[in-house]
């Protein structure tokens, strides 16, 4: 319930805060790449997120709702104006094509599979995200699978439970064409 309140109120308290926003984005490039571009399949590209689905992933990793080894020092010491100004400026940068697109038939398998499990009602028909909802199109595959594996796991932080949800249908396969198809969109 706390997380809910804290997501209800970022919008608000974020934009009292922002004029006094002083974090270089280029601090996230190291492992993000440039603009949030990344070039490593196991981490994910922030370049075109929603910036509100940015900043909510710093607020939980700030306040050890989410967890990572690399992410929870980043965050820790975050204030919310230096939150906002990094969700702005990653929403706003230009994403990288693509670097590989997959077959055809992984394209028809992925986006059936998309729609059969709802991936579109949330991230939408493109995938392309919204508010809160990440962006999954063009991200790194190897990121997407073990995002997937941990929801269907019950491992990976599910604020509302509704990825979880979704991913226990999914069999080890649905995930690696999901994975495929969904790296491979513009």
């Amino acid at each position: 319930m706390r997380s809910r309140a804290a997501l209800a109120a970022l919008p608000g308290v974020l934009a009292l805060a922002a004029a006094h926003a002083e974090v270089d984005p280029q601090l996230c490039f190291a492992c993000h790449g440039p603009n949030g571009n990344s070039v490593n399949a196991a981490v994910p590209a922030l370049a075109g997120q929603p910036a509100q689905f940015i900043g909510t992933q710093l607020i939980m990793f700030r306040e050890k709702r989410r967890t990572d080894p690399q992410m929870s020092p980043v965050a820790a010491p975050l204030t919310n104006p230096e939150i906002l100004a990094l969700g702005k400026f990653f929403a706003a940068q230009q994403r990288a094509a693509p670097a590989q697109k997959p077959s055809e038939a992984v394209i028809a398998a992925g986006r059936k599979l998309a729609e059969d499990y709802n991936c579109v009602v949330c991230h939408g028909p493109a995938l392309h995200g919204q508010q809160h909802i990440p962006r999954l199109a063009g991200q790194q595959k190897e990121y997407l699978r073990t995002q997937l594996r941990g929801f269907k796991a019950g491992t990976r932080f599910d604020m509302d439970g509704n990825m979880t949800s979704a991913a226990q249908r999914l069999q080890p396969a649905d995930i690696d064409v999901l994975a495929d198809y969904i790296s491979g969109l513009e």
